[in-house]
């Protein structure tokens, strides 16, 4: 492991250990333990229910047989995938986030949880999953690693199998997109931590669409549509990709 993604693995541990559900889906007033838990969890169904059904609506009816949910969290959208296939696998960074995933089950043993500290998924045999599933993780990654990632990731995707992944794409033209493109990684972290009072720092960075498919493409996958995410606010603009493994 880099010792870039190291220090994001020990931020993530911070965060997990501190305030899971904020950490995961940061919205006003839920720092702190503000999450209502079933209200968070609601948010996963709704995100997850859309999701599928624009993947349908593209004609890729996902698989019911197996989910991978990369960078899970506290479980959100891992316990909403369970509700469409018959077995998902959370895997995360962060032991705190895993045990509150863990804590949150109530699929009676459908979804597993896994800690994961290596830099790939070599847990997992190539083409294990009918449906790969990321949301707002890749981004934290230092943009090598990020790449990395969603190779493994469609590496572990079955031919024909389909990969759904929402990452921030570039920085907006507003003064915290200023910061966020031009600050060095240093001035970022310490204005988390002491101005904005952070556990641990989130660190950020675009993953620009070219760069995306290209890796993809690289990797036997197809893009099938983009959409963009207009919920999540901020400095950045998201776009959530939909894409299919080459038979």
């Amino acid at each position: 492991m880099s010792k870039a993604t190291d220090q994001v693995r020990r931020d993530w541990e911070k965060l997990g250990d501190s305030d899971p559900l904020w950490a995961v889906l940061v919205r006003p007033g839920t720092k702190n333990g503000g999450w209502d838990e079933r209200e968070f969890l609601a948010t996963g169904r709704a995100e997850v229910d859309a999701a599928l059904a624009h993947l349908a609506s593209l004609g890729v009816p996902p698989g019911t047989g197996s989910a991978l949910d990369f960078g899970c969290g506290a479980g959100r959208l891992t316990l909403a995938l369970a509700e469409h296939v018959d077995r998902v696998t959370g895997i995360d960074v962060s032991a705190g986030m895993i045990a509150k995933a863990r804590s949150l089950d109530t699929t009676g043993g459908r979804c597993t949880f896994v800690l994961n500290d290596r830099d790939d998924l070599s847990l997992f045999d190539d083409d294990a999953f009918d449906l790969t599933y990321s949301s707002l993780v890749l981004q934290h990654l230092p943009p090598q690693e990020a790449r990395r990632a969603l190779a493994e990731l469609a590496r572990v995707t079955r031919p024909g199998g389909a990969l759904i992944v929402l990452v921030a794409t570039e920085t907006l033209r507003n003064v915290g997109g200023v910061l966020y493109k031009h600050a060095p990684l240093a001035v970022l972290r310490f204005g988390q931590r002491v101005v904005m009072r952070y556990p641990a720092p989130m660190r950020m960075h675009g993953f620009p669409e070219a760069d995306l498919v290209a890796v993809l493409d690289t990797a036997g996958v197809d893009v099938i549509d983009r959409v963009p995410d207009l919920s999540q606010g901020g400095h950045w603009t998201y776009h959530r990709y939909f894409a299919v493994k080459r038979a």
